[in-house]
């Protein structure tokens, strides 16, 4: 599976603009503040690796990420049998804000980000290697699609700034799910 940016307006979602080049993906995201970058993310992991034998093998993109001032970091760990999927996939699925960044870097599997800005929603699907930064405030939201499958590295300034703020709109309805 590749990394890939589809853009819409934000009244039309089957108008659209598709993107699966780095460097393009890369200048329309920040075009609008959202950091994107593609780190490597090699490290032999079981399909079922506990959060500390993620954090174990990537703890060298950890403290690099980590010197870009963050306090703290957990690892979310999810895959399709998971009990908690069909929960984990609902908690952020609606549109909402952070009082911080939004910070990922995954290191397996997959999970789609829909940014809504400047009158758009940006549906970045985020695969292995990838790294993210949604800027606090940013209004977006996250489907990790019916039967998810992915780890991240997720860091924080103060893990309580992170608490979703949801806006109320229904626009999260009206594009299509992560399946």
């Amino acid at each position: 599976m590749q990394s890939q940016l589809t853009i819409c307006p934000e009244g039309n979602s089957s108008q659209k603009e598709v993107y699966s080049d780095f460097e393009t993906i890369k200048k329309h995201l920040a075009a609008v503040g959202i950091g994107y970058e593609r780190w490597v993310a090699e490290q032999p992991l079981a399909a079922d690796a506990s959060p500390e034998e993620v954090a174990k093998a990537y703890k060298t993109s950890i403290d690099k990420i980590m010197q870009q001032g963050y306090k703290t970091y957990d690892v979310v760990s999810l895959h399709p049998d998971a009990p908690q999927a069909s929960e984990a996939r609902k908690k952020f699925i609606d549109e909402h804000t952070h009082g911080e960044d939004e910070v990922r870097f995954f290191v397996d599997g997959s999970g789609m980000f829909y940014i809504h800005k400047a009158g758009k929603v940006f549906m970045m699907l985020c695969t292995k290697g990838d790294f993210i930064n949604l800027p606090a405030g940013t209004t977006h939201w996250f489907d990790m699609g019916p039967k998810p499958f992915f780890k991240a590295i997720r860091v924080f300034n103060n893990p309580e700034g992170w608490v979703a703020t949801f806006t109320g709109s229904d626009i999260s309805q009206k594009f299509p799910k992560y399946e």
